[in-house]
């Protein structure tokens, strides 16, 4: 069988599977559908009554949330309960078994070792579309996020179905992202992003140094005792499941025309191109010019969608067919995420 024809009789199989939940839900405690703003994704699922035993129901229908995952990427719970951090873990580890209880890019939530705060970042800026943990040796297949408390405007999690990014890029740019791959480089600077130890969840240098040889993970200290890290990762992949090209990288935030002009001409002049605290190039080294990176942002931004978060809200996602962002906002906002199914290139 040849892949054009496999990729075919998944997505059939895919469909066909989605359909047989349809049918089936029709004596189940919950309802489909999307929202009037996201009519192709997230899918929505709500309860039909009051009392719903959230995980309960969602063991014993894995298969039907992971159609719907599969067809449209990513899948709203609705209305099942309030904001807590508490159900939240609940449901997620119900659907996945397997949480990661080691993400070093994110601060922990109080006493779990499985729920984490969402990025630390000033919130009257974007935080750029991305897939999670892309640029590391592994990264979750699966990402959850709840709204403990809704912000007073904004603060949605834009995402971006990374199949249609792909299509719609221009061929020969595409071509050139799957052909040339990225290059990350990172410099943990203490006080200006999460430090080495943090990240890496030990003081051992040579622990560090081992895990780093182990992932193949190019490392240098610098004189200031930091840590200058870089890998070539690729930018386009194939979902372990659809066989459906992705554009799954984090060019968008990582390249430093993710800065404001002023932000960058700072760090560039005090930590130089190869000092700057997150960077992205072409996987050979060479500098990715912004206009790439302008066309690759404003192709996601025509795509993406967005939708305004209710407490209680949890939504899952494919973090490799789609990507999310977080937009600027105002008042209080506590959005949890957990990460799980782990994977790697």
């Amino acid at each position: 069988m040849n892949e054009t024809t496999s990729t075919a009789a998944t997505t059939r199989s895919l469909k066909s599977a989605t359909r047989r939940s349809v049918q089936a839900s029709g004596t189940e405690p919950v309802t489909f559908g999307f929202l009037p703003e996201a009519p192709s994704t997230p899918a929505v699922i709500t309860p039909a009554g009051t009392g719903v035993d959230l995980p309960g129901w969602l063991r014993a229908h894995g298969e039907a949330v992971e159609a719907r995952l599969l067809r449209h990427g990513a899948v709203l719970l609705r209305g099942f309960h309030g904001g807590s951090v508490e159900k939240f873990e609940q449901a997620a580890s119900a659907l996945c078994g397997t949480l990661f209880r080691e993400y070093g890019d994110l601060p922990r939530e109080g006493e779990s070792d499985q729920v984490y705060k969402s990025t630390p970042y000033p919130q009257d800026l974007s935080i750029l579309f991305h897939n999670e943990s892309s640029h590391l040796p592994q990264w979750p297949m699966r990402q959850f996020f709840s709204c403990i408390v809704a912000p007073q405007s904004g603060g949605q999690t834009p995402i971006v179905d990374c199949r249609t990014v792909l299509d719609r890029m221009r061929p020969e740019l595409a071509e050139q992202f799957a052909t040339k791959k990225l290059l990350y480089v990172r410099n943990f600077i203490d006080g200006v992003d999460v430090s080495w130890s943090r990240f890496f969840g030990t003081e051992d240098r040579a622990e560090v140094e081992r895990r780093c040889a182990e992932e193949g993970t190019d490392f240098e200290w610098t004189p200031e005792g930091g840590l200058r890290t870089s890998r070539q990762a690729a930018a386009v992949l194939h979902h372990p499941v659809t066989g459906e090209a992705v554009f799954f990288n984090q060019l968008a935030l990582h390249h430093p025309s993710a800065l404001d002009p002023e932000t960058r001409a700072s760090l560039l002049e005090i930590c130089g191109e190869q000092g700057m605290p997150r960077n992205v190039f072409w996987g050979d080294g060479t500098t990715i010019d912004d206009a790439v990176v302008t066309e690759v942002r404003d192709l996601m931004d025509r795509e993406a969608v967005a939708f305004s978060w209710q407490e209680g809200d949890i939504l899952v996602i494919d973090n490799m067919l789609v990507a999310h962002s977080r937009s600027p906002f105002t008042g209080p906002r506590k959005i949890v995420v957990a990460l799980g199914d782990m994977t790697g290139g």
